[in-house]
């Protein structure tokens, strides 16, 4: 039996949510599941139709924890068929005391402590006494080593994803009548943070539509800098050029990547905040669009550079725009699109699993 520790589970939305849906439904074909999740108000619709059990924590954040902590340590102490520990998140074992062979996933932000300091101590207190670290990109086991994660423990296993379901006629007739006249048309779907960098792309998209007047940037998402954004998009006079969308269907956000020729988030460091891996990208090329990445961080495992896609700096404005413009000159989106879906089939969870299993 194996036991997953998550703070983040379905129905709450985001990329650590699907990896720990994705990781536990796999497992449950395996052997046995108990998932101790933290509580979301829409938890019991999702929670019954699963195939193994989930148990929600609820209670204010500090509290919540103490509380998580001691009921999953009773409950190991009355079942002894658990074979295993999986966390999301070093502060997940915190206070989990057992013998139990333990798993621990790391993503790079959470772990981005500078070496040395009180919180950098804590992360190695917890990873340096796991059987096994799960690094989701070679960026973050690189990471993990220079901040003092023993290299002995650590593996990297990419995030997975699920084969695409056919996109309703009625989301892609949408979602064409809403990029219509757009010939060059660029997407990015994340949350609105500093190191997405939203911001270099639409500084480039003023000196792109010099040469490609009919080029669109649509931005699906919501998040903190998501005003800033929209005055930026403003000042430089682009509402014609860049749209804002949130709330809107997962289909529909499925046919707007389809529609569109290329993925782009050239992610930055932004203090301690770092994109690990990149899951956005592989879910686009699963829909034949290549994607263009940041060197800093792991996208360079998602992004196969001028295969399946460019890797540039993401804090130059020079390189975010030569790498759309290259991608765009002689349609070679096209070229690396092709590329794209045989490489997106390497992350589906059947094959991802099978990493797990080994160390296991």
């Amino acid at each position: 039996m194996y036991l997953i520790i998550t703070r983040t589970f379905p129905p709450e939305v985001g990329g650590m949510q699907n990896l720990m849906w994705g990781l536990a439904r796999s497992l449950s074909k395996i052997d046995m599941v108990k998932v101790f999740a933290d509580y979301h108000e829409d938890h019991k619709k999702f929670d019954d139709k699963v195939s193994f059990t989930i148990e929600r924590v609820s209670g204010v954040k500090l509290l919540r924890k103490y509380r998580k902590s001691i009921l999953i340590n009773e409950y190991l102490n009355e079942n002894k068929n658990v074979n295993c520990i999986i966390a999301d998140h070093w502060k997940s074992l915190e206070l989990i005391k057992s013998s139990k062979k333990k798993i621990c996933l790391i993503h790079s932000k959470e772990i981005n402590h500078p070496k040395g300091s009180r919180m950098n101590k804590k992360v190695l207190e917890v990873l340096n006494h796991v059987d096994h670290v799960v690094a989701n990109s070679n960026f973050t086991k690189n990471l993990a080593v220079s901040l003092g994660v023993e290299e002995k423990r650590l593996i990297v296993i990419n995030p997975g994803v699920d084969p695409v379901e056919e996109i309703p006629k009625d989301d892609l007739k949408q979602a064409e009548e809403m990029l219509k006249g757009k010939k060059q048309r660029l997407i990015t779907v994340s949350r609105f943070d500093k190191r997405k960098n939203h911001e270099k792309v639409i500084m480039a998209i003023r000196n792109l539509k010099e040469k490609y007047p009919d080029i669109t940037y649509t931005c699906i998402g919501y998040g903190d800098e998501e005003e800033n954004l929209k005055k930026l998009v403003i000042e430089l006079k682009l509402d014609k050029y860049v749209n804002f969308l949130s709330d809107i269907s997962n289909e529909l956000k499925n046919a707007l990547i389809a529609k569109s020729n290329i993925f782009i988030m050239p992610s930055i460091i932004h203090k301690t905040s770092v994109e690990g891996f990149g899951i956005s990208f592989i879910e686009a090329a699963q829909y034949g669009i290549p994607s263009i990445g940041g060197k800093d961080g792991g996208a360079s495992d998602a992004i196969v550079h001028n295969k399946t896609g460019l890797i540039c700096d993401g804090n130059s404005l020079d390189e975010i725009y030569s790498s759309i413009d290259n991608l765009f000159v002689g349609n070679k989106y096209v070229e690396f699109g092709k590329e794209c879906k045989i490489h997106a089939e390497n992350f589906l969870w059947d094959k991802i699993i099978e990493n797990y299993i080994r160390i296991l």
